[in-house]
């Protein structure tokens, strides 16, 4: 099931679920000791996208924000390795687009992830950085 809230509004078991994930992921699995609540998922606005299998466990999220210079920006986006390879994290992408509107929309892409961001209409801006030992890629939405 598809869901999304402002992070405000989220009870503090399914903000712990989301956070559980993304740790989860991006910490453990990929081995990158950083501090994933950056301070962002308390902005005003910041809406989390999640999704949750029949139990209601997490199983993919991501975060919508609005950066300081207007536009959207969708990052954090992760699927439980369980539940990859079944079409979730497009899911989960178109609905976090859905929540940004018509403007342009950033994203720090792994690398070798790009080209599947790229059928989502995202376009590299050129600018690749190294976060955490990983290959990122910036792209836009327009």
């Amino acid at each position: 099931m598809l869901r999304a809230a402002p992070t405000t509004e989220l009870d503090a078991l399914t903000l712990h679920a989301i956070l559980r994930l993304r740790s989860e992921v991006f910490v453990v699995e990929q081995a990158c000791a950083y501090l994933d609540p950056d301070g962002r998922d308390v902005e005003p606005g910041c809406v989390q996208v999640w999704c949750t299998d029949d139990d209601g466990a997490v199983i993919a999220t991501a975060r919508v924000l609005l950066d300081p210079d207007g536009r959207h920006r969708i990052g954090r986006v992760c699927t439980a390795p369980s539940a990859r390879r079944q079409g979730i994290g497009e899911t989960l992408m178109r609905a976090a687009l859905e929540r940004c509107g018509d403007g342009a929309v950033v994203i720090d892409a792994q690398s070798h992830l790009a080209a599947w961001y790229a059928r989502l209409g995202f376009v590299a801006t050129g600018h690749e950085f190294i976060e955490d030992d990983i290959p990122h890629t910036e792209m836009v939405r327009a």
